[in-house]
């Protein structure tokens, strides 16, 4: 009797210490003294629920155009917004939004025809998503530059994680 009172009073704390850490299910770290759009970390807690989204690429902007050229998808700025409201709406789909993204990988390929890397473009559209009045949460995230994506007019991919 006495190791069965033990076992519940031992559950119960474990409850309760559950309880308290349930409404802070993701916690994100700023970096310190930078106003860069990221965080430094994101930590889930025991009661977060995760979800992995495969890599995202851009939709056709220029039908017109080859779909192996650049062309098709639009400078670094327009793949990167459609990327990124193609993840918004795969999100909202599976139940989340963007504001639960607590990791993300970006691919960036610089520009075939000029060989330079559109960091720039790639930032004004994600400030479109992060950061904002409407939608203040950070992901942690890596911007890695790749020679090239499975499709040679693709200029990013992106993969998230997010979690509530």
């Amino acid at each position: 009797m006495q190791r069965l009172l033990g076992n519940l009073i031992v559950a119960g704390a474990l409850l309760a210490a559950a309880s308290v850490h349930g409404e802070d299910n993701v916690t994100r770290h700023g970096l310190e003294d930078s106003d860069f759009p990221i965080s430094l970390a994101v930590e889930t807690g025991p009661q977060a629920k995760t979800l992995y989204l495969s890599g995202t690429v851009p939709e056709i902007a220029d039908e017109s155009a080859d779909e192996s050229a650049v062309a098709a998808y639009g400078d670094m700025e327009t793949q990167s917004r459609s990327v990124l409201t193609s993840i918004a709406e795969k999100l909202e789909g599976l139940g989340y939004e963007m504001g639960d993204v607590v990791m993300m990988h970006a691919y960036l390929v610089p520009n075939p025809d000029t060989g330079e890397l559109d960091f720039d473009g790639f930032m004004n559209a994600y400030t479109e998503f992060f950061g904002t009045d409407d939608q203040p949460n950070l992901p942690a995230r890596s911007a890695v530059p790749v020679p090239q994506l499975a499709n040679p007019g693709w200029l990013i991919e992106i993969e998230v994680i997010a979690a509530k």
